[in-house]
């Protein structure tokens, strides 16, 4: 059963404010930030893109606001977990342009993975906070919690295959002063993504896989993403980047808050604890 007192914490905070953050940067630029949301997937000439990306950033800001709130925090993480799964389908498309254009190569094809993927883990922690408040029966908060975790380790396989099928791309993202090259640093996190990934979908070690892996996404914030910003301050993408990227830590973090409560309770059951 997932633990009823991990709310409210410092990752549904930073879940939220990065979600309204999200929805502050598209409503001042009125558009999607389509690195993260590939409405363009659907065509460069989408029928009304202007008003569906104010609608989704006023939705990105109500649900962040609602969330923080205990009392709203189950309305909140709902909207939140729909509009992501919504930002996810932006990528569907790709996998027919991809194959259409590309032909059938497989690091093409994990890339559009990955995009999707980096959708679905804000899904996950959204349910996860969602089942943490909801009334429901203990076989039903196990299961939502189960297939959260579980496609939260999946997404962050993705990521590791990612980087390792596409190192090149990934290694010219590695600040040039960093020792040892780019295309270390790109197979290192590619490495890092996979065992964290495993050890969640395994259930070994998982709550420290966890926090390691907001960690290392938090250092991902400060070295390569936030510096994009100060190069580059009327860039929506890099504005865009980095309220995705702390919405990805705070996921990670909900995850591994709801894992540490979980076993916390089945310590509790063993020693018989009420």
């Amino acid at each position: 059963m997932l633990d009823r007192g991990f709310l409210p914490n410092v990752g549904v905070y930073v879940y939220g404010a990065a979600a309204a953050a999200a929805g502050i940067i598209n409503l001042v630029w009125g558009d999607f930030a389509t690195g993260w949301q590939p409405i363009q997937a659907f065509g460069d000439h989408v029928p009304g893109r202007e008003l569906y990306a104010h609608i989704t950033a006023v939705w990105l800001i109500a649900g962040g606001a609602a969330i923080l709130w205990r009392r709203t925090a189950r309305a909140g993480a709902v909207a939140l977990s729909i509009v992501y799964f919504i930002f996810g389908v932006f990528w569907m498309p790709r996998f027919y342009w991809v194959i259409t254009i590309l032909g059938f190569r497989i690091p093409s094809l994990i890339g559009v993975v990955g995009g999707l993927a980096k959708q679905l883990m804000l899904v996950a922690a959204g349910a996860i906070v969602y089942a943490s408040l909801a009334r429901l029966d203990s076989s039903r908060l196990r299961r939502i919690g189960l297939v959260a975790r579980r496609t939260f380790g999946l997404c962050a396989v993705s990521f590791g295959l990612n980087h390792l099928t596409s190192v090149g791309p990934v290694a010219v993202l590695v600040p040039k002063w960093m020792p040892l090259g780019g295309n270390f640093w790109a197979v290192l996190t590619g490495i890092a993504f996979l065992l964290a990934g495993i050890a969640v979908v395994s259930e070994i070690l998982d709550v420290a896989a966890a926090r390691l892996l907001a960690l290392m996404l938090l250092v991902f914030s400060a070295l390569v993403l936030a510096p994009q910003i100060f190069a580059s301050p009327h860039d929506h993408e890099a504005w865009g980047g980095n309220a995705y990227n702390l919405a990805a830590v705070a996921a990670a973090w909900i995850v591994a808050d709801s894992l540490a409560g979980r076993r916390r309770e089945a310590q509790n059951q063993k020693n018989g604890v009420p």
